[in-house]
């Protein structure tokens, strides 16, 4: 998209606004209105219209929040929650901002703005001009084409049919008919319930389109099947749902295109307004002049000497002479950085399609192997060439993000590659929590730089933080310029591990767990899809009893899952006490109000949590997972993050299998579609109430610490001690009561938090909790100098020695910095739970092979490890792990495992 014609950007202004608001802390001006979103929002355009600009330009907002689509559907986008209270006053400065810097800020009654973005595109289109959507809203995608594309307003990556096609397995043209099927849970879009993005890109893709795909299920023409059932079910939902996500090209244009030409801004009413809000930093760097406005003031950056070299030019290797002097200068450095490229987003799967080298700063090269015209060297005189490097012990293998690409280099035969180090990982060893370790974040933090990204001018292609996704001609620069980027970082980031004393979480647990992960995420857990079709029908006819039930109960039928018609049944109607009405004028129905009320005896709201509990387990487990499996070994291969949370955990994506319920007979049934291969077992290994441990011994609570060494029931205990009643004989409420003392300490519980959880007053509530502390005043001395550790260094430190920063430890408004405090006291807890479990794991795949066993690690979730092994291992491979685990760390408490054995995961858990 490029020439003479001319060039519409059209900025999704409601993109911008949430953006720029969570990206950035609290902020407020002289009178003490908010403006952090106004601020944001100012560098986010200064940015665009240095780089994007094009003949003709304008922001896009959203008028309100009822729109024609409410008349299609009433429950459309109804349980959509209020915007934060500091960011209200904030849309009318960013409308005056726009304007400010010159640019229209268009709106209209009755229409979103995605309706007149869609209809500004097609004008222009009919104008035989170009369109480029400032936006990553795959609502938007439906509009690309040959003249309208999208460009990613954070990553600056353009977004073109290819990656829709890569995203969602159809192209742009189909996308209406697959966010039909789909649904949206977030705007309310019915869609057809069991079919996700998979189930609808196989329909779409066998049928054509939605209407096809409906009249097969109706006829008959499709064979007989749970979807096809689902299908003619919700034919109309379906149908419905395509008219709410359809964008048309109608809207009635408030602006004419003509006067959207780009004009330079007025420098006294820009710079009025800038002085107005008091950013002193924007209004000292923009210039009189539209072609340089000011650079984007992104964070403190932390130079070092010799970070501003120039990037590239980059050298692509395609002769076998070119790539023998890399492999022979590699081996002389002992060192080199290695990136892999694939054609998909799945390491597991993707072929070897591209590899990136880097010697030293500026010397990286791409060697393309598998995807691209023109002259390259064949994958395999490739790969043998690099395969005595790859495995030499002598020379180290610098990654960024190691697990991607070593299950790339798997996939391409090479398992044992080492030694080897992570650019990531170092980064997150020494930072949990104080930035995020995107590859693009960390060049701009650390080396002042702001990696390429592809254009129509380089190709086309996008980098998801590190795990590459290349489909494109050409494409040298863009990965050569990662490796150099890795190099950079290393070089930079290594030698400060034993200066901020993170050396030894980096070397002991995140570089060891790397090939432990990757092993992981390879062997997945076998999944039951038809336990789960049968509990996603059981569910299903389970909520349409309890819907039978409310309605009986309301007196009419109505919506459960329309927010604002259950207020009306409740408040209006019913009249029940304590209703509340939110910003929009809409009572409130969030979980905290109708527990309440079904605490207070009203049946209808207890119903209804029970709809909602059910509705929740169908959708994100019974039906989700079946997507989630892979055909080809009948396994979920969930994705194990680790360099994500602030505390060194790590995260489970793709699909999640840590947010299962554990205590719910629902839970319990859904981890019992995890299964064991046949003539095989599951064991269960998980620590017991580590984190209490984990308090005991950092704040050197004698009495506890002895009740764990002596084996004592640790809530009895607290409960005797607390409340002064004996141990033996003691009632199940009384030690209830202690264990959720226990559990809600370690998270800062407040007084309202423990009322609720067990059904008694606040101030009840509060004086369990003071009496808790007056028997244990070792505990408030240990949170309060942890939280003042945590002000002075702005960061904790686990008993392994990670650091865990807390941002928001200094926040001028109170409740953020009293969630901060919360954190401060939890994460060397939390933290060191993590810390313990990933050194535990690192040590068992060693014991399991030095021991003969056939067993396998397949799934780590928070404090519990699962294993699947032949039935003859079973029992040795518990004893086994238990050792191993209980021996992770020494403590002034003993650490306990439980285990358990069975052919699910409920079972042996």
């Amino acid at each position: 998209m490029s020439g003479s014609r001319p060039r519409l950007v059209l900025v999704d202004g409601s993109g911008f606004i949430f953006r720029a608001f969570h990206a950035l802390p609290p902020m407020v001006r002289s009178d003490g209105v908010p403006v952090n979103a106004v601020f944001g929002f100012c560098n986010m355009l200064t940015r665009l219209l240095a780089d994007h600009t094009g003949t003709h330009l304008a922001v896009i907002f959203d008028a309100g929040r009822v729109t024609f689509r409410n008349r299609i559907d009433p429950n459309y986008k109804a349980h959509r929650p209020e915007p934060p209270d500091e960011l209200i006053p904030q849309f009318a400065l960013i409308r005056e901002a726009t304007r400010a810097f010159g640019v229209p800020a268009i709106e209209l009654d009755d229409y979103e703005a995605d309706d007149l973005i869609a209809s500004y595109a097609c004008a222009m289109t009919a104008r035989g001009g170009e369109t480029v959507i400032v936006s990553s809203d795959k609502d938007l995608m439906q509009l690309i084409n040959g003249h309208v594309s999208m460009l990613d307003p954070i990553r600056q990556n353009p977004i073109l049919a290819d990656d829709v096609l890569a995203k969602f397995g159809v192209g742009p043209e189909k996308m209406i008919d697959i966010q039909a099927l789909m649904g949206d849970a977030v705007d309310n879009v019915p869609g057809v319930p069991g079919i996700g993005p998979k189930g609808a890109c196989q329909l779409i893709t066998e049928y054509g389109t939605l209407e096809a795909a409906l009249e097969a299920a109706r006829t008959g023409v499709m064979k007989p099947s749970k979807r096809r059932d689902l299908l003619v079910r919700h034919e109309a939902d379906a149908l419905r749902s395509k008219q709410l996500v359809t964008l048309s090209c109608d809207t009635p244009l408030p602006v004419p295109i003509d006067e959207l030409a780009v004009r330079s801004w007025d420098q006294a009413v820009l710079a009025g307004f800038l002085d107005a809000q008091g950013f002193k930093s924007i209004r000292a760097r923009i210039g009189t002049e539209r072609a340089a406005p000011p650079p984007e003031p992104a964070r403190e950056l932390i130079l070092q000497p010799g970070s501003m070299a120039g990037f590239g030019p980059y050298e692509t290797i395609t002769t076998y002479a070119a790539l023998a002097a890399w492999i022979d200068e590699a081996r002389t450095l002992g060192r080199f950085v290695i990136d892999t490229q694939t054609n998909t987003l799945d390491a597991r799967r993707g072929p070897l399609a591209g590899i990136a080298l880097a010697l030293g700063p500026g010397r990286a090269a791409y060697i393309p192997v598998g995807h691209e015209s023109g002259e390259q060297l064949p994958r395999e005189a490739v790969l043998g060439a690099l395969s005595p490097l790859l495995v030499d012990p002598s020379v180290l293998k610098i990654f960024y993000n190691a697990k991607f690409s070593l299950h790339v280099l798997a996939g391409a035969g090479f398992h044992d590659v080492a030694p080897l180090d992570d650019a990531m990982l170092i980064s997150y060893a020494m930072g949990a929590g104080a930035h995020g370790h995107g590859i693009g974040e960390l060049a701009e933090l650390h080396l002042a730089h702001k990696p390429i990204t592809l254009n129509e001018t380089t190709g086309t292609g996008r980098n998801r933080l590190g795990f590459a996704f290349i489909s494109i001609d050409r494409a040298s620069a863009y990965a050569a310029e990662y490796a150099d980027v890795t190099f950079r970082l290393w070089e930079m980031l290594r030698p400060r591990l034993r200066g901020e004393k993170s050396l030894a979480i980096y070397e002991t647990l995140e570089r060891r767990l790397i090939p432990v992960l990757r092993a992981m995420e390879h062997e997945g857990v076998k999944v039951n899809a038809d336990d789960l079709r049968a509990m996603s029908a059981e569910f299903e006819r389970r909520m349409a009893e309890i819907e039978r039930d409310v309605h009986r109960l309301a007196g009419r039928e109505f919506s459960l899952g329309s927010p604002k018609q259950l207020g009306d049944i409740l408040f209006g109607e019913l009249g029940l006490p304590g209703g509340k009405r939110t910003k929009s004028g809409a009572w409130g129905t969030d979980v905290a109000v109708l527990e309440e009320l079904a605490e207070a005896g009203h049946e209808l709201p207890a119903r209804l949590m029970d709809w909602r509990q059910l509705q929740k387990l169908k959708s994100t487990y019974a039906d989700a997972l079946v997507e989630e499996i892979d055909p080809s070994t009948g396994r979920v291969h969930t994705r194990m993050e680790q360099a994500v949370t602030s505390t060194g955990r790590l995260s489970s994506t793709e699909p999640n299998l840590q947010n299962i319920p554990i205590r719910t007979e629902e839970g319990g049934r859904i981890r019992r579609a995890f299964i064991a291969e046949p003539g095989r077992l599951l064991i269960s290994a998980d620590y017991s109430q580590i984190e209490l441990r984990l308090l005991a011994h950092a704040a050197n609570i004698e009495s506890l610490r002895r009740s764990f060494a002596e084996g004592e029931d640790i809530h009895a205990r607290t409960a005797s001690e607390v409340f002064g009643v004996p141990m033996a004989g003691m009632d199940a409420a009384t030690r209830r009561r202690a264990k959720a003392i226990n559990f809600g300490i370690i998270y800062g519980i407040s007084s309202f938090g423990l009322a609720r959880q067990l059904n008694i007053t606040p101030g009840e509530a509060k004086l369990y909790i003071d009496a808790y502390f007056q028997r244990y005043p070792e505990i408030r001395r240990y949170m309060n100098e942890t939280r003042e550790a945590a002000r002075i260094n702005g960061y904790v430190v686990t008993p392994l020695g990670r650091r865990c920063y807390i941002p928001g430890i200094r926040d001028k408004i109170a409740s953020r910095r009293a969630y901060a405090e919360r954190q401060a006291s939890n994460a060397p807890l939390q933290g060191g739970a993590a810390d313990i479990i990933k050194r535990a794991m690192v040590r068992l795949p060693r014991a399991l092979r030095e021991n003969g066993f056939r067993g396998r690690l397949i799934l780590q979730v928070h404090d519990e490890l699962l294993f699947e092994a032949p039935e003859a291992e079973a029992e040795s491979i518990a004893a086994l792990a238990k050792q191993v685990m209980q021996d992770a760390a020494s403590l002034s408490v003993p650490l306990l495992v439980e285990t358990g054995i069975g052919r699910n995961w409920s079972e042996a858990h």
